[in-house]
């Protein structure tokens, strides 16, 4: 086996950086160099994470400094960041430039909304601040794995994560030119995907028991989603979507309804999407409804879909940390490093969550 490549996460103590640094535990390659935190620099890593001890006892938050120095030692290095949107940008730039002045190339797989968007205007459309490092968009690309077989760009965005179970729910059909471009989408998240400091509306006591919508027909994500559909299918759709605060921790499930261009019964419509995705190893279409506890803690998604009276609904089950946000990125940093997709992912999901 050739030599381990370091690997930086930003993201401190997040849901989302646990979850990478679970990932990492168990990678072939990658190994953790400094995961960094502008709060708690110094501090044990096992203290914010202590279903980790286990796979990393000694290790300790790092300073950007720190962090930078590994980036600026190692001939090549993968940074995940799991920093917040509105920050990881600015992060990511200062990195990257003193790695470009040391003569080294890190690969930067971006978590946050800061790079999804081609232009600094449309991020500024949709999160109401000034793009914190407008020169670098043009390196990065913001796709899921199953809709772009080349990458072009050094760096790559991952989408959110109801985006990503919208784009597997949806493109297909795009593509395939059998759905009207209206689509109408109802999602429930798990109460993890609101971040790790509770606030009203979103702390789980609050959501236990209870259901309820959020954000409708105006969730931040939806431009991005337009935007990620458009370069995958090439088809302009418009998408009203409806999220949801779920009763539980993990997992994201989404229905998608649109109506058929062409006459298609549900053995056709599960045919097409099982042909689409046939080389997409996470992506596992089914006859039977996805259930969030088949595909919590695991990198799979689900799908499954029924046509009736001109109409198809799409339902799709995934991981709103992992295939939604740290496994996808662990996708992504795969392909970057010529390593195959699937490398550290594919433990199936535990079931009883």
């Amino acid at each position: 086996m050739s030599a381990s490549i370091p690997a930086v996460v930003l993201g401190g103590s997040g849901y989302v950086a646990g979850e990478l640094l679970r990932l990492l535990s168990m990678h072939p390659q990658f190994e953790l160099a400094a995961i960094m935190s502008g709060s708690q620099p110094g501090e044990p890593l096992a203290r914010a994470f202590p279903h980790l001890a286990c796979a990393y006892p000694q290790a300790r938050f790092a300073t950007q400094e720190q962090a930078q120095k590994v980036l600026c030692s190692a001939p090549q290095a993968a940074l995940f960041s799991a920093a917040p949107h509105g920050v990881s940008a600015a992060l990511i730039d200062t990195l990257l430039t003193a790695a470009e002045l040391a003569g080294t190339a890190p690969r930067v797989v971006d978590i946050s909304a800061d790079f999804r968007y081609a232009s600094a205007d449309a991020y500024a459309r949709v999160y109401a601040h000034p793009h914190a490092a407008p020169a670098r968009l043009g390196q990065f690309t913001c796709a899921v794995p199953e809709h772009l077989a080349r990458l072009v760009t050094p760096h790559v965005a991952h989408p959110g994560c109801f985006a990503t179970a919208m784009l597997l729910a949806s493109v297909p059909l795009l593509a395939g030119g059998v759905i009207a471009p209206e689509v109408f989408v109802s999602g429930v998240t798990g109460s993890s995907g609101a971040g790790r400091k509770p606030i009203e509306g979103t702390h789980h006591p609050l959501r236990h028991g209870d259901l309820y919508s959020y954000s409708p027909l105006a969730h931040r994500h939806v431009p991005e989603v337009s935007a990620c559909a458009l370069a995958a299918t090439g088809v302009e759709a418009q998408f009203a979507f409806v999220p949801h605060s779920g009763p539980f921790a993990r997992g994201i499930h989404v229905t998608l309804q649109a109506a058929l261009r062409r006459p298609l019964d549900t053995p056709q419509l599960r045919s097409l999407l099982a042909a689409f995705y046939a080389d997409a190893p996470f992506v596992q279409v089914t006859s039977a409804a996805p259930r969030v506890k088949d595909v919590a803690c695991s990198n799979y998604a689900h799908l499954s879909a029924v046509a009736a009276r001109g109409t198809v609904a799409v339902m799709c089950a995934i991981d709103n940390l992992s295939k939604g946000a740290a496994g996808g990125a662990m996708q992504w940093m795969n392909r970057l490093f010529g390593l195959p997709e699937s490398t550290a992912l594919t433990a199936p999901a535990p079931g009883w969550t």
